[in-house]
């Protein structure tokens, strides 16, 4: 089990391009701890989704200087091309926004109106969140998920140990399909033999085998051979960490 000791990016070997951020249990968390990383490494980066996601606070929008968590929200334009801010100018290294379309009525960021390859050719990192889990720990992946954009460079597939040991039904994002994949009943607790071999079949499924497996929260478990046990079944490196 490799823990995370200096820089997240280079612990995940996050290389420049599209990074698709994906799974339960902190994702809009590492998508934040990877952009400022990235961004005080000297890095043009991009936040955003390729589904919704709640604005990340602090981090400009809408090529404004307005913070998003120095005052009151307020619907804006969307992100477009042709935005003036200096990141989306190309220049200035070291800097950091987000695009998406903001939807009034849920305070919802969606996928920005420009292509993402295309504002992967502006930026050095474009860090796109790529499915939601309701903010569970724990998810099983439906036939439309996760929404992976083409030429992605890399993929992070993040698993929230706070639901290990946990009944199915109550840590689980869609628990049906979760129970299909491993063979158990919803009252079944969510083991980690069981979150690992639910996580191989989607790998599989989805070609995602060279996805780099981020164990989050495991601060919360109160026997630590468990991450060890989940390692163990997935049979590949996992990288544990505690995002808050």
């Amino acid at each position: 089990m490799e823990t995370v000791s200096g820089n997240l990016a280079s612990t995940l070997r996050i290389e420049p391009g599209i990074t698709a951020i994906i799974g339960s249990g902190g994702k809009s968390t590492l998508l934040k701890t990877l952009g400022l990383e990235l961004m005080r490494a000297g890095g043009r980066v991009l936040l955003c989704t390729t589904t919704h996601m709640f604005p990340v606070a602090g981090v400009p929008w809408d090529g404004s200087s307005r913070r998003l968590d120095a005052a009151p929200w307020k619907p804006g334009a969307a992100h477009v091309p042709g935005c003036t801010c200096e990141a989306c100018a190309g220049l200035a290294r070291g800097s950091i926004c987000q695009a998406g379309v903001l939807d009034p009525e849920t305070g919802k960021l969606s996928a920005p109106a420009e292509p993402l390859g295309e504002l992967a050719q502006r930026f050095d990192y474009v860090l796109a969140e790529a499915d939601g889990s309701k903010r569970l720990p724990l998810k099983a992946h439906a036939a439309w998920e996760p929404v992976i954009p083409a030429a992605t460079a890399n993929v992070v597939w993040v698993v929230g140990a706070s639901g290990l040991g946990k009944p199915i039904n109550e840590a689980v994002h869609r628990p049906e399909l979760f129970c299909e994949r491993c063979g158990c009943e919803l009252t079944d607790i969510a083991t980690p033999e069981r979150v690992a071999q639910v996580l191989n079949a989607e790998m599989q499924a989805l070609k995602l085998s060279t996805a780099r497996v981020m164990l989050n929260q495991v601060d919360t478990l109160a026997d630590p051979t468990i991450a060890d046990r989940f390692q163990a079944a997935l049979g590949r490196p996992v990288v544990a960490t505690n995002l808050k």
